[in-house]
């Protein structure tokens, strides 16, 4: 409707930057709730190591290996290489839905949807550094200011430590306020879901208030407040809600998205970005994949898929409008570009082979594709008192 000659606003986010930066991080941070909300494996070290290695491998060296594309393959200065990089390499939350695990207590929990489903909600917040780190580098190139302290006690251990502690008490309060206080004051016993939505907020309002990673802390909340009463059925409504919302807000982002393709979006595009959006998809993503799960317990069956399904989504929208906002350059539209092809690509490679592979997956597995999930009898616990 966008192309439409009577509507005349164009919704490029270079022109409205505020607005690009403040709706999809309000999208992102809903998403992240719903995901942590789904995961019925309890945290743990060991029960997460496939989480730990595509955080710890595999994010640093897909960053690596587009930094090294930017500055070589399309020109572009180091920090800025970093800042598309950065916002290129996360899983995103919002458009991964398909490859998530299910509804909590649904037993839709394998190997590889677990592992995407928390690498989602974990690495939207391990990648703000690297998105802190190009801002630092090119305020210095501009100011000559130095940066490494400020960037290694600030923008690494104290915005992730805080916003882990943060999402934990959080998480913690509402865990106690839903579940644990008297029988007749308990939030749980009104069975509204809207509930998560108000974990979501205060959890993300408080953290940034204190300077933190705020997407950090509302997926760790989610974490915690499952984990306050895991089998409780009240989960589901939480859930159901969450997801609800953020079906909404991912709808008018779409068609927001969509307005800005017709508009010109992707007019700056050079044939080697396109190049080397489809490099990031095809050569990146799953060659780092592959790489940091080697020697796991994961079979190929698994890794495959969890090496694949790097899908790229709202969180590198919010990422680059984020950094935009806080660093002047003079090619925003260009790495606009490059970051709406590579999540175009991203939506019609990705959402055209998830369900075959899925299946594929799944038949692997012994599992019926076409069977309803039911809970396993571990997983359906006492009834809510």
């Amino acid at each position: 409707m966008f192309s439409v000659p009577r509507i005349s606003d164009e919704p490029l986010p270079l022109a409205y930057p505020e607005f690009a930066e403040r709706f999809t991080e309000l999208v992102v941070i809903v998403a992240l709730m719903g995901a942590g909300l789904k995961l019925d494996r309890p945290f743990s070290w060991v029960r997460w190591t496939v989480t730990w290695r595509l955080l710890a491998i595999t994010m640093p060296l897909s960053i690596f290996g587009i930094v090294l594309l930017g500055v070589w393959a399309l020109g572009l200065p180091w920090a800025i290489a970093l800042l598309l990089a950065a916002s290129l390499a996360p899983t995103d939350p919002v458009l991964a839905a398909d490859v998530q695990v299910g509804p909590p207590k649904s037993g839709e929990e394998d190997e590889v949807r677990f592992g995407l489903t928390s690498e989602a909600g974990l690495n939207d917040g391990f990648a703000f550094p690297f998105v802190n780190l190009a801002i630092a580098l090119g305020l210095s190139a501009a100011t000559g200011d130095p940066w490494v302290t400020d960037w290694v006690f600030h923008s690494v251990i104290w915005e992730i430590g805080a916003g882990i502690a943060g999402g934990w008490l959080v998480g913690r309060a509402f865990g106690w306020l839903t579940f644990h206080v008297p029988a007749d004051t308990k939030l749980a016993k009104t069975g509204d879901g809207l509930i998560a939505l108000a974990a979501t907020f205060v959890s993300y309002g408080l953290t940034e208030l204190v300077k933190c990673y705020g997407f950090l802390a509302v997926f760790v909340t989610a974490l915690t407040l499952r984990h306050a009463h895991r089998e409780h059925e009240f989960h589901r409504q939480m859930h159901d809600v969450t997801e609800q919302v953020e079906r909404l807000l991912m709808m008018i982002l779409l068609v927001l998205f969509g307005g800005a393709l017709v508009s010109g979006l992707l007019a700056p595009l050079r044939t080697m970005d396109i190049l080397a959006a489809v490099a990031i998809l095809l050569v990146i993503r799953p060659a780092t994949g592959l790489f940091g799960l080697a020697g796991s317990n994961a079979t190929w069956s698994e890794r495959l898929p969890l090496a694949f399904f790097g899908i790229r989504g709202v969180g590198s929208f919010y990422y680059l409008a984020y950094g935009l906002n806080h660093l002047s350059i003079q090619e925003g539209d260009r790495l606009w570009a490059i970051v709406g092809v590579v999540v175009s690509f991203s939506i019609i490679l990705h959402g055209t082979t998830v369900t075959p592979a899925m299946r594929w997956l799944d038949q692997r597995q012994g599992r019926d594709p076409d069977a309803d999930q039911v809970p396993p009898p571990g997983l359906q616990g006492p009834s809510p008192p």
